[in-house]
């Protein structure tokens, strides 16, 4: 496969790399993947960003384009992991779909975490139907930041699944599968997307805490 364009912001020497794929509908620059990336870079994290073949062709082309298939929407992730040097040191991160498919690969790879943002545990309407048979098998420390009105997976959804005890979720207020919340509910969603930048950053933290724990025993 071809190398795949990124977007690398933070500082070089970080002691973790995010790595960061958007969602099923829209590309790596949107404001809130700029938002999120910018966010955890001023933290003094260094976040890189790519797009999947589909959403480089519907650029190329003006039009939206479905997802490529499962296999090479995980090809395309193995690549990036592969441009990075290998998983040591990374955090597969995603939106959404993509969250799905990091996890799919950490549960493979086993890099330093997973972080998700609005991880679509079901399909709208239907939570009889949960899309996590995989994550049994992660063995990295994953964090879920999840709206609580997301239609993907609402917490009295979510509570209900025996989920494994690597993934901590944190409840964006009143935040929808983008973390928008309504206004009558009090919060913003600038605020809600600085408390999940917040929420990241204590993560990414924790993780270079235990990273470094590791290389000195």
């Amino acid at each position: 496969m071809p190398a795949i364009p990124t977007l690398i912001t933070g500082p070089a020497d970080a002691p973790l790399t995010l790595v960061l794929a958007h969602g099923a509908g829209a590309g790596m620059d949107t404001p809130f993947m700029e938002t999120m990336a910018e966010g955890l870079a001023a933290a003094g994290w260094r976040v890189v960003r790519f797009e999947f073949p589909y959403m480089t062709r519907a650029r190329e082309e003006g039009r939206r384009r479905p997802p490529d298939a499962q296999g090479r929407l995980l090809d395309t992730w193995r690549s990036v992991i592969d441009q990075l040097g290998g998983p040591e040191g990374l955090v597969l991160g995603g939106k959404s779909m993509s969250g799905r498919m990091a996890s799919l690969m950490a549960a493979r790879v086993r890099p330093a975490g997973l972080l998700v943002l609005g991880y679509p545990f079901h399909p709208p309407g239907k939570p009889d139907r949960p899309r996590i048979e995989h994550l049994g098998d992660l063995r990295c420390p994953a964090l879920i930041l999840q709206g609580e009105r997301d239609s993907f997976g609402k917490p009295d959804e979510v509570a209900g699944y025996d989920l494994p005890e690597e993934i901590r979720l944190a409840w964006v207020p009143d935040g929808d599968h983008s973390f928008k919340p309504r206004k009558r509910s009090g919060h913003s969603e600038a605020g809600n997307l600085a408390w999940a930048v917040a929420q990241a950053d204590a993560f990414l933290r924790g993780l270079a805490g235990l990273q470094a724990g590791w290389r000195s025993s």
